[in-house]
């Protein structure tokens, strides 16, 4: 190929004339980045500069401004605590207590009780109840029968017509032990379920059944302390943290778990007393033929009861096959006249109000008349008057005539004021359920004839129960206070210590000493040689007054010819008074007071002699 020579007008350059162009446009961008670098650093150089001027300048309010605020982000804190710890806590305690779901009552055991000495006399035992659901069988109904039959008792071909009466929820039985239910769980079938629970058991059977109640088929108790004392006998459940170590410190971060308080019910009863007691009073009901009795022994210096008979009674394991009317308390439900056993606590009004004196004598010519009705002693119509008595002689002969005649020493206004004042008619605040309020006519009724104030002089004319009347004749036994009748001690730890004790009215002073030396000074005549004496026991001085009160018809008409209540109350040691003994049997046949009753107590104190240790007087 050709090339054609350039031509003459046209300038060459040579590759090389190139770079010294390029070599100047290189510098030239140096200098341009140097420049830029230097601005640079005198920019930071003077930013710098004016940021330690910054800093050493000091700032006062600054430092306050940062102060305020920690201190208000920390009362903050603390107020917000307080609120949660405090104002907030009852709630999230009660909220918590919701979410960890404490045991069913069903499975919380009620607390044991005990009597005086620690015998149990209401346990709970872990009881299991069966249920089939023959839809989940794995196993022939014939098999699962054949062995179940073996542990319940049971027929076989009865099971089997069971399972065949529902798809699921079929009850088997209740209140398996929990051995049984051991030997159940063992047979590893599929559709049977045990549902553990607690059930009450009373080891001492019928013993004080009156008094211990019963727990029903659900839990709830219908009688006795088991009802009126529900409250204390039903445990609180304490959620703590765990101690697996047993070292006594409980670990907060642990998981919590219910711990139940483990305190029982400790009564006043000794149950070495009340068996005697109960004993007894049977034989004198069987050989007197009697509808009902009681026996109740009181420490009259606190109105402990050691003793508390109601018979007849039931067994409250087997509280389904009791009567209804084997529940009543009587001595604590009935109403009844008590007659001359009375007598003493009008003797004692008298002296009290100063109406007579300890040695004033009283003509009794046998029978007199008071506003139209005729008032005679009880042997009027073979012993006859019996002339000038004395206060003793008086209570000794269960003279009616006699009583009249000293409350006719009162006016009739004065008289009713003083029943008022000993509270007749009124509860006594048991802690037992179910005790009725005695009767006392109105003041206007009382006041309205001069006969009132004479029959109410020996007993008549009003109603109160055994247990009223035992709480009157405690004031005659520890110095002239009436007292609060009571079957519980209170709530004792394992090694007996009192934890927990209920809170009693405070005693009410209603006779001076000297009033109540004197007034049992002379029921000591009525065992000595009166109408008492089959409760005699030679070397101990006993005071006792017998009654043999007629029952009121039910129409209210008049009293019954021949249905009575027996009655005798005892106190002793006279020396030092103490105790009371109340026995009363209703409705025996052909006996009075110091024929049935007497002789029970006799029995009873002897027991208490030996159990106590009382010394001859």
């Amino acid at each position: 190929m050709r090339h054609s020579p350039p031509s003459r007008g046209s300038r060459m350059r040579s590759p090389r004339s190139r770079f010294p162009q390029s070599r100047s446009r290189s510098q030239s961008w140096r200098l341009q980045i140097a420049r830029y670098l230097t601005l640079l650093e005198q920019v930071s150089s003077r930013a710098s500069e004016e940021l330690q001027a910054v800093v050493a300048i000091p700032s006062r309010l600054r430092l306050l401004v940062v102060w305020a605020v920690l201190v208000a982000a920390g009362l903050g804190l603390t107020l917000n605590l307080f609120a949660l710890q405090i104002l907030d806590g009852q709630r999230f305690q009660e909220q918590a207590a919701a979410q960890q779901q404490p045991p069913p009552r069903s499975l919380i055991p009620r607390r044991t009780i005990i009597d005086a000495t620690g015998i149990p006399l209401a346990i709970d035992q872990p009881t299991f109840r069966l249920y089939a659901h023959p839809q989940l069988f794995t196993q022939p109904p014939a098999e699962i029968a054949a062995e179940l039959g073996v542990l319940l008792n049971r027929s076989p071909a009865k099971l089997q017509q069971q399972f065949n009466t529902s798809a699921t929820g079929i009850p088997l039985a209740n209140w398996l032990p929990e051995p049984i239910a051991n030997r159940i769980h063992r047979l590893r079938f599929d559709g049977l379920e045990l549902i553990p629970y607690s059930r009450r058991f009373y080891p001492q059977d019928e013993m004080a059944a009156a008094v211990v109640g019963y727990v029903d088929f659900d839990g709830q108790g219908q009688a006795g302390l088991e009802l009126a004392q529900a409250d204390l006998l039903q445990p609180e459940v304490v959620w703590v943290g765990e101690d697996r170590a047993e070292t006594g410190i409980i670990d907060r971060a642990a998981p919590a778990f219910a711990r139940f308080q483990n305190q029982r019910l400790q009564l006043t009863l000794d149950h070495r007393l009340q068996k005697t007691a109960e004993a007894v009073l049977a034989q004198a009901m069987e050989e007197s033929q009697a509808k009902q009795g009681t026996v109740i022994v009181m420490d009259a210096w606190d109105g402990s009861l050691l003793s508390l008979v109601s018979l007849p009674s039931y067994n409250p394991n087997e509280y389904y096959d009791a009567s209804v009317d084997r529940f009543r308390n009587w001595p604590l439900s009935d109403l009844y006249e008590p007659g001359s056993t009375f007598k003493p606590i009008n003797v004692a009004i008298a002296l009290e109000s100063g109406a007579i004196d300890p040695n004033d004598t009283f003509h009794d010519p046998g029978q007199i008349i008071v506003d139209g009705w005729p008032i005679s002693n009880y042997d009027y119509a073979y012993a006859g008057g019996r002339g000038e008595l004395t206060l003793t002689d008086i209570l000794r002969d269960s003279s009616n005539v006699g009583m009249v005649r000293i409350i006719e020493r009162m006016a009739a206004r004065d008289y009713y004021d003083w029943l008022q004042r000993v509270e007749l008619g009124e509860p006594t605040h048991i802690d037992l359920p179910f005790e009725t309020p005695g009767y006392l006519k109105t003041r206007q009724e009382f006041l309205g004839s001069p006969v009132e104030a004479a029959t109410t002089s020996f007993g008549q004319g009003f109603a109160i129960t055994p247990i009223q009347l035992v709480r009157l004749y405690g004031s005659l036994a520890n110095g002239g206070y009436l007292v609060t009748p009571h079957v519980v001690r209170g709530l004792t730890d394992t090694a007996g210590q009192i934890q927990q004790e209920p809170k009693r009215p405070q005693r009410v002073r209603i006779f001076s000493e000297d009033t109540v030396q004197a007034v049992v000074t002379m029921m000591e005549d009525a065992v000595e040689t009166g109408t008492g004496q089959r409760a005699k026991i030679p070397g101990y001085r006993i005071g006792g007054k017998t009654g043999t009160a007629q029952k009121s018809l039910e129409d209210g008409s008049g009293y019954s010819s021949s249905a009575v209540v027996a009655s005798f109350v005892a106190i002793f040691p006279l020396e030092n008074p103490r105790y009371l003994v109340f026995v009363a049997v209703d409705e025996p046949v052909g006996g009075s007071g110091g024929q049935v009753a007497a002789p029970v107590s006799k029995l009873v104190i002897e027991r208490m002699i030996g159990l106590y240790q009382i010394p001859p007087g």
